[in-house]
Order: structure tokens, then sequence, then C-alpha cells
């Protein structure tokens, strides 16, 4: 028998099994087409708004109150929105969200008897008077009809809202009582020197009404997070004299609330990359320094445009201190910091304004430039959350803790912030896309002061072969807690990671995500868009990676069934035994001790699971590895080299 008919039959006997394990034809499954992914009129097949693309919208003007003795926030609020859909509106919907916290809530009564990490108190919620709705124009009926539904409101107007750009204002008076333990997104926090208060999901606000789902209104209840749409801010909060506040948005009324010192330091910071104290660790309750006057209240005036979300922090416990932002285009912004005399400290929130201004920076430079005044980063007693312009990070985190913490909620200011997906449906395109810019974030920060692991992505292979797993596209309050960190965050993130590191390159894929971000900026993409827009720019099919990765459970397992000679070349006999398809990175070492890398492409997987390939060499062959970095999350390792023992009779 010729060496060459010899080797063939070889190939094609070793392909039948590979250590015992039968080569499945999944070749179906993993390459039909995915999902019905076909362009309109609102979002085109490329990933892009389409011609007839619209979003809602609201402005919002709120005035209101702190009481910090009854912990309690009294105000008024006037809402406009803009009806910019093709179809008129008898009624908005809107979020009550300080419902949550009442004994009778859906998120209270789905809170599993241990508790979770989303554990709130039961003794809030609002109280709602002197609503009223109407068409703007003259003359126009007012209504005060509405109904309540758990964390939904429904008000409903006297006369349609116009479709294609008419406007509406909803006015009311509310108040609620303050949590203390705010489901690990806001509440109230004792100190020596006085109560922090991390003021989120404050205000009414409306809920999204998109071409996708009409409006949606899925309760509150733990896990997921939000759904926003975008417009201008204009709120003013009064605290007692003593209290400090910071804000998303600018300060308006700095002279009003802040002492011509503390105004001097100010200026002095947005022209400082060192961090300047605007109240030092000494100034705590030397309150002549810091304030304009030393009885009353004082109100604090703060706006921002083209927001999703605004969220504040109120306390006499407060140092602060600040640092200017430099951003791409030469504009600037500040960095700044609010924290008790407990968390000071260079190894501890001492740093905390260098760490926001450098993730800030890092984040403007790589993909998309930081759009709002202030980045600022509040000490209290949540793990983590974001805001535009506005972190809430634990008190008692130091050091990497804290770097880690404080640039994985900034880098939120970029998805959802900027890229306003929908957190409670699609937890991933928030939490998953920032758990991987946070990666470049680690690498870049202080020449790598800090490290960050998500490139070791088989160090994840114990949870992606557990049996419990579930795939990515399981929305976060139906995820179980267990397995919410590595749906949401860690599994798309190490997806992106094999995107870019190993299926498609840095350069490739740094243009179509770059695009992604500038296409869907201030609008709200879906998974489908995000799949379209990526494909289009990168000229890649990549159904079925999305397919593999986001909606199923299917693993990666590449294999070597063996090298062969052939003439004065080789034949690699190759198998995929996962069920999620990959190119193929080799690394070949010669008998020389050289190494030389070769990709090939997705492609030799279309006609079934077993690949020969010749190996054109000019000399001996010693060895042949799968993935050399193991950047991609093979399950079994053990068959991804030659030789092996595991090739040995």
């Amino acid at each position: 028998m010729g060496l060459r008919i010899w080797v063939l039959l070889l190939c094609m006997s070793v392909s039948l099994a590979v250590n015992g394990q039968q080569v499945k034809d999944n070749r179906d499954g993993a390459f039909t087409e995915f999902g019905y992914r076909q362009g309109t009129a609102y979002r085109t097949a490329s990933g892009k708004p389409g011609p007839m693309y619209w979003q809602n919208g609201a402005d919002y003007n709120i005035d209101v109150a702190l009481d910090d003795v009854e912990h309690m926030l009294k105000g008024k609020i006037t809402i406009t929105y803009h009806n910019n859909s093709p179809e008129s509106l008898d009624f908005v919907w809107l979020y009550l969200e300080q419902n949550r916290f009442m004994a009778d809530s859906r998120g209270t009564l789905t809170t599993p008897v241990q508790g979770n990490r989303y554990n709130g108190d039961v003794n809030g919620g609002y109280k709602i008077a002197n609503l009223k709705a109407q068409i703007v124009g003259k003359n126009r009926p007012i209504s005060s009809e509405y109904f309540i539904s758990d964390t939904r409101m429904q008000v409903s107007f006297a006369e349609p809202i116009p479709a294609n750009g008419g406007k509406a204002t909803v006015s009311m008076d509310f108040e609620y009582k303050i949590p203390e333990k705010g489901m690990d997104r806001m509440g109230r926090l004792n100190v020596k020197d006085g109560t922090i208060y991390a003021m989120a999901q404050w205000y009414p606000k409306v809920a999204v009404f998109d071409d996708v789902t009409g409006w949606n209104t899925d309760p509150y209840l733990g896990a997921g997070e939000f759904y926003l749409g975008y417009g201008d801010f204009e709120y003013k909060v009064t605290v007692p004299y003593s209290h400090i506040v910071v804000a998303s948005g600018e300060l308006v009324n700095a002279s009003q609330v802040l002492s011509k010192e503390v105004q001097n330091r100010m200026a002095q910071a947005a022209n400082s990359d060192e961090r300047v104290y605007l109240v030092k660790p000494d100034e705590i309750k030397k309150y002549e320094i810091t304030r304009p006057k030393q009885d009353g209240t004082l109100t604090w005036h703060f706006k921002i445009k083209n927001a999703r979300d605004v969220a504040f922090a109120s306390s006499k416990a407060f140092i602060w201190d600040a640092a200017r932002i430099n951003l791409p285009s030469g504009k600037k912004a500040m960095a700044q910091s609010v924290y008790p005399a407990e968390s000071d400290g260079q190894e501890a929130w001492g740093r905390s304004t260098e760490y926001g201004k450098a993730s800030v920076e890092h984040y403007s430079q790589m993909w998309y430039e930081y759009p709002y005044p202030v980045a600022v980063n509040v000490a209290a007693e949540i793990n983590g959350m974001e805001y535009p312009g506005v972190n809430f990070c634990h008190w008692r985190s130091k050091g990497e803790s804290l770097w880690g913490v404080t640039d994985h909620e900034f880098g939120h200011n970029w998805f959802p912030m900027i890229v306003g997906t929908n957190e409670r449906r699609h937890a991933w395109m928030d939490e998953g896309f920032n758990t991987f810019i946070n990666y470049y974030s680690f690498l870049a920060f202080n020449k790598g002061e800090y490290t960050n692991d998500l490139i070791q992505t088989r160090r994840n292979v114990g949870w992606l072969t557990n049996k419990d797993r579930e795939p990515i596209a399981t929305h976060p309050d139906r995820t179980l807690s267990n397995n919410l960190g590595m749906v949401a965050y860690v599994k798309p993130a190490l997806g992106m990671i094999m995107l870019r590191e190993y299926v498609l390159g840095a350069e490739k894929f740094d243009k179509a995500f770059r695009s992604y971000i500038k296409t869907w900026a201030y609008k709200h993409p879906q998974p489908t868009d995000f799949f379209n827009h990526m494909e289009n720019v990168t000229g890649e099919n990549l159904d079925w990676f999305w397919k593999g990765w986001f909606y199923s459970n299917g693993n990666i397992d590449l294999a070597i069934n063996g090298v062969y000679p052939y003439g004065a070349n080789y034949v690699v006999s190759l198998a995929n035994l996962g069920e999620i398809p990959m190119p193929v990175l080799l690394e070949i070492t010669y008998e020389d001790g050289q190494k030389e890398r070769r990709m090939l492409p997705v492609e030799i997987w279309f006609k079934g699971n077993q690949w020969n390939h010749l190996l054109k060499v000019d000399k001996p062959v010693v060895a042949v590895e799968i993935d050399p970095d193991k950047v991609i999350t093979d399950i079994n390792a053990g068959n991804d080299k030659w030789p092996n023992s595991i090739y040995k009779d």
C-alpha cells in the first residue's frame, strides 16, 4: 500500500473516534441560520437605526427636600413626555421603584427565605398626590386618572398624545421613607460623623415605549436592572446646610451652596491632574470654612442633558476631593470622590479620584468620549452600583478591590448609560460588555499595577460544564442566583475576549465595536442589532458564534487526532468534539526549535466535525498545539497537543 493512501485511510479511521469519544456530526445545529434578523425600516439588517427609527423620551423638572431626622424624601416632579412614535398614546407607564420596599411588593414576595443580595426594607413605598396629566397646548383638558400596580404606574390622559412629536406633561407630589437597606443599590449608611444618603431610583420615571415590545413594564424585582429613555434633567435638592451633595450632572449654583474657599479649590481641581481637597479630612465639621451659611437649609441645583437617569448622594460626613479628567477632544471633565473619615487613607478612598480619573480617561480614549461634566465616586453601604456620572461603591473597599469596583461602575457609563440597552432583559449587553472592557482598563492602569485574569478563560471550564448552567440569553430575574455572575458578567465577557483575541483579531474587532458604540449612542439597541452590526463591519458571518455562545449551553472542544508524515509534509487530523465550532489556531514547533502559527478558518467544519489539514513545511515538525495561549474555553486541554501520551497504543 502506498504511503499517501495509507495516511489518508489512517486519518479517516481515526476520525471515527478520538480517545474513545465518538465524533458527532453537529454541523446542522452549529451553522444553520440563527434567528430572524431581517432588517426593517426601524432597524436595518446592517445593525443600524433605520430610516424610520424613532425613540420616545422625557424631560424632568424635580424639586425635593431631604429630611435627615425622619429619613424622608418629599417633593414634586413635572415630566414632559415626547411621543415620537407613529401611534398616538392614550396613557403612559411610569416606574415607581421605591414601591419595591413594601411588604407586599413582587420583589419582596419573590425573595427567598434566606435572602439574597437584593434584600430591602419593607416599610417604604410612594405616597402620590395632586397628579395632573395633559397634552401640551392651550386649554387642554386635565386628567388625574391613574392606577398603581406594584412598581408600575399607568397615567391616563383625557385625550391621546399625538403621534410623531406630540407632547404631554405629568406632574405630581411624591414622598417616601428612604430605606436603609436599598437592595444594594441605594439607601442609608450611618458613620461617626453622620448619615450617608445614596439616592437612586428616587423619583417617578417614564418606562420605555419602543418598536420591539411597546411598553416595557417588567416589574422591578431585584436582579434585573433598568431600561430607560433619554432626556434633559433639571433638579433641586434641599438639604440641611451641613450637608454636601454630589450628583449626576453640573452643579449650577455653586456660589449659593459652597463657601468661596471651596469654590476656589474646585477651580484649582478643574486644572489639576492631582487630587485637590474640596473638603479636607479635618474640615468635616468645620462648616464655617466650607459652607456659605451656618443654619437652616441649602438648595443644590443640578442639570444634565441627554441622560437616562440621575442619582445623588448627601451627607454631612463627607471628605470631598477632585481632579481634572482629560478627554481626547481636548474637553475636560472632573473626577470627584466623597467618603467618610473611616474610608480615608492612601490604601483606601484616598486614591478613589485617581482611580476614577484613570478609568474615564481610558474608556474615552479606547472606545468613546465620556459625555458628562463630572464622574463622582461615592462611598456607601453598597457593593457597587452605577448611574450617569455617579457611582456608589462600598465604603470599606481598599486597594485593588476599590480600583476594581470603581473601574467597573464607571465603565457602566458606556454600557448602558451611553449605549442604552434593556438591562432588565438583556443584562449581558451591559454587564458583560462592561466586564470585557474592564479587562483592558486593568492592563492600562498605572502600568499594570493591578491584575485581571479574564484572559485566562479556561479557569471557568468548571462552570461551563456544570449541569445547572444557563445560557447567557436567560433574563436576569429568571436566572438562578448562583449563576447570575457567570450568565450576565463573565460568560459574555469571555465571548468578547475570544472574538477580539482569537476569532477576529484586535484591529477588526475594535473597529466594529467602536462603530457599534457610536452608532447606538443614546439609542436602544437589541441583541440582534449588535450581532448584525458586528458582522457587517467585520465582514464575517458569526451566526455560529452568537447561537452557540449566547443562546445555548454548548461548549468548545477542539482536538488533534494525530499528526502523520505525508511525503515531505504532514497531515494534521483535527476533530471538533464540542457543540460550538471554532477557527483552529495551530502552533507548529520545528526540529530546530523554531515555532510558527497558522490559523484555519471556522469553515473547515462546514461539512462535518473531522478535518485533515495538509501542513506544508520545509523542515521536520516535532510538535503541534491548538490555541497555545489558551484563549478559547476549550473544555479538554488533554487533546490539544501532539505528541501526547493519549495518542499511544
